[in-house]
């Protein structure tokens, strides 16, 4: 089974600027995920999709291939399905046609290839066309949004408020954590999604993922208490 691994990762990051490639814990970024990347067992082959120079060079160093990104594939506004479609289509043009695609986030440094193999099994053991990784939020019906503006948006109607029993709200909810999907390559093609129609979870809490720099900190403070450990 032929089984690739895609890393998008573009240069205009807005929250941490030069955010793929600024070093986390000494080493930048994108090459934890590379890393996991080339140690799982079952990804055959790990490609970085970028349109950035010293992302590519980056990717390179640490063992990825680089694929370039088109420039109107590297907006504020572009989606990662079409990314990881542009990867596909270039190298078909090439004879190559992996049967899994594994969309892997540099924003989650923190999953490891023992976190990727885990959920490659749930899929080859599952009747599933994709999986992706996510962890419980809870139980409860009475959610709360926080907005941009600093003011609090109620997710159920507070006014009326429905028992917890009397609702299906009261079932466990998951929320994805962007560091692993795993979908087959001719159902990323149908549904242009990296989500299938017939996914599968698997529980992961540890993924971490960083859109801030606080989100940054936090994470280098856990990896460096890792490595720490390890003395």
């Amino acid at each position: 089974m032929e089984t690739l691994a895609i890393i998008p990762v573009r240069g205009g990051s807005k929250g941490i600027p030069g955010k793929n490639i600024k070093l986390l814990a000494g080493k930048p970024l994108v090459s934890y995920t590379i890393e996991a990347s080339l140690k799982s067992k079952y990804i055959t082959r790990t490609v970085v999709s970028t349109e950035d120079s010293k992302i590519k060079q980056v990717s390179l160093s640490f063992g990825a291939e680089v694929v370039d990104r088109p420039v109107e594939l590297a907006q504020d506004e572009t989606k990662t399905a079409p990314v990881l479609l542009n990867v596909v289509e270039q190298l078909e043009q090439v004879n190559y046609r992996p049967d899994v695609v594994v969309l892997l986030q540099a924003t989650c440094p923190l999953r490891d290839s023992k976190q990727i193999d885990e959920a490659f099994e749930l899929f080859l053991n599952s009747d599933c066309d994709s999986v992706f990784a996510a962890r419980r939020i809870g139980t409860t019906h009475a959610y709360w949004r926080k907005k941009q503006d600093g003011t609090f948006d109620c997710l159920y109607d507070y006014r009326h408020r429905p028992r917890r029993q009397d609702t299906d709200l009261h079932l466990p909810l998951f929320c994805e954590t962007g560091a692993t999907y795993i979908i087959k390559t001719d159902v990323l093609k149908k549904v242009k999604d990296f989500i299938g129609e017939k996914p599968e979870l698997y529980l992961d809490g540890a993924s971490g993922d960083i859109d801030t720099i606080d989100d940054f900190n936090a994470i280098e403070r856990v990896i460096l208490e890792r490595l720490q450990g390890q003395k």
